[in-house]
């Protein structure tokens, strides 16, 4: 026979039944109410929060020199201060002697510790209500006497100004009950009362404090936004323009590969009984050569777009530079071009570069400078090849509309230089036109010619033809 012990589950000796007991949507919401009213109004409640000086971003502010700027940036702890003095002026009108000079600090301390202390300025207040109410001589103004009215109203507006509209409610309803307590329990042989002054226009301010808080937070975040919006708009731009650059270059590399390959696989045949080693150093040169090609045609098929074409016509250099100038013209353009220096044949990638810069200088000046003259300087020099391209004063600048495209071409043409190792400046002229300066490095090398390589046996995994190209 086998004996079966049932094991009884016991909450812990500490834990009552109540805490497994669902929460109502009513008591989690005053919780929460709880738990914002201790963090905004009592806990840290007397930290110390100077107000910072104000910052000379105004039109105004701008203007000033020297110590009046300096001053100018106490100008909110000024108004503070002789908004207390004003009620604290007020306090003292109906009282005399050392009683008058109570009344009045007891006011002007809570508006002076705003500056300093803004939350438990809120309490002083409070406190210094239910002092200045007890020492006053007044019964037809109760519980605010017309200082601590004022000073109130100055203590509400700045510590909302400071602090954030979950503040501002609290301190709102904080005055309410205090105004409740204090007519119901502590009104009786009072005239009258001015709670409903008070909270009436407390709530005014407190509203439109409010609003500009909400719309200030909005503003900030559309800055913010636009910030982050601008950041990405010009990565993308770059990142496009280097993908369009990689993509114009691929021909260009494409067929220094594909002319390595080719010699590669000639050269054995060029010589008379070559030794194994240097077919064999050739056959790995080729299948170095197919292999480069092979990865460059993959990573070009990564950056290139859904719509992007493959150009039937090979990349233009330098030497069709008279057909853009002819076409430009042909738009309106008066364009001039100058060169000096031995004219040389450059490195394909250098030749290109160039084109694509004076024919973006060139396209900025049709969008922007309509209708002015341009001029396009190249110069050959030791060591490198200088670009100049240069434009006059838009005739009519108020005729002219702002380009969707604009800002790209500045951008493309720095991405090429640098990835050339150039220099560029870019800026306006005192004339009012503008300026781009270009130099590209060309690496000096001694010219060798090399002899035509004769024909060879083709071999599909290899460009054999011009058209192999991608």
């Amino acid at each position: 026979m086998t004996d079966t012990t049932q094991t009884h589950l016991t909450p812990p000796p500490d834990e009552s039944f109540e805490a497994y007991q669902p929460r109502s949507p009513e008591f989690r919401a005053a919780m929460d109410a709880l738990r914002g009213l201790r963090q905004d109004l009592i806990h840290d409640a007397f930290a110390y929060r100077p107000l910072p000086r104000r910052e000379p971003t105004g039109r105004l502010l701008r203007r000033l020199k020297g110590r009046k700027r300096e001053y100018a940036s106490w100008s909110r702890h000024a108004l503070v201060v002789a908004g207390g003095v004003v009620a604290m002026l007020v306090a003292g009108d109906d009282e005399g002697g050392l009683l008058s000079l109570l009344l009045g600090l007891l006011v002007l301390a809570p508006v002076l510790m705003t500056l300093i202390r803004p939350v438990g300025a809120f309490w002083l207040s409070l406190a210094s209500t239910s002092v200045v109410a007890l020492l006053g001589s007044a019964y037809d103004n109760w519980p605010w006497l017309p200082g601590t009215f004022i000073s109130h109203l100055l203590v509400l507006t700045v510590v909302a100004i400071r602090t954030r509209p979950r503040t501002a409610a609290w301190m709102w309803l904080m005055t309410a009950l205090y105004a409740f307590v204090a007519e119901t329990v502590f009104g009786s042989g009072h005239y009258a009362t001015n709670s409903a002054p008070m909270l009436v226009t407390s709530a005014i301010i407190l509203l439109a404090i409010t609003v500009w808080h909400i719309r200030r937070q909005a503003e900030e975040e559309v800055t913010a936004q636009q910030t982050v919006t601008a950041h990405e708009r010009s990565r993308r731009t770059l990142l496009e323009e280097r993908t369009t650059i990689a993509r114009e270059l691929h021909d260009v590399v494409a067929h220094h590969m594909s002319v390595v390959a080719i010699q590669a696989e000639a050269a054995p045949y060029r010589v008379e009984n070559p030794p194994p080693e240097l077919e064999k150093a050739f056959a790995t040169i080729r299948e170095n050569a197919v292999a480069a090609l092979t990865e460059l045609r993959r990573v070009l098929g990564v950056v290139r777009a859904e719509d992007y074409e493959v150009p039937d016509a090979p990349q233009p250099t330098l030497a069709e530079l008279d057909a853009l100038l002819a076409n430009v013209r042909e738009t309106g353009l008066d364009v001039q071009k100058t060169i000096t220096g031995a004219v040389r044949e450059l490195p394909q990638g250098v030749e290109l570069s160039a084109y694509r810069i004076v024919q973006e200088a060139l396209s900025n000046t049709l969008r922007h400078a309509p209708g002015a003259s341009a001029r396009v300087e190249i110069g050959y020099v030791l060591g490198g090849l200088g670009l100049r391209m240069v434009n006059g004063a838009p005739p009519n600048p108020a005729l002219i509309k702002p380009s969707p495209g604009a800002g790209h071409g500045i951008t493309g043409m720095r991405e090429r230089v640098s990835m050339l190792n150039g220099e560029m400046t870019a800026e306006r002229t005192q004339d009012g036109g503008y300026e781009v300066t270009v130099f590209l490095p060309v690496p000096m090398a001694k010219e060798q010619s090399a002899p035509s390589a004769p024909s060879a046996p083709s071999d599909p995994s290899g460009p054999s033809s011009p058209e192999d190209r991608s």
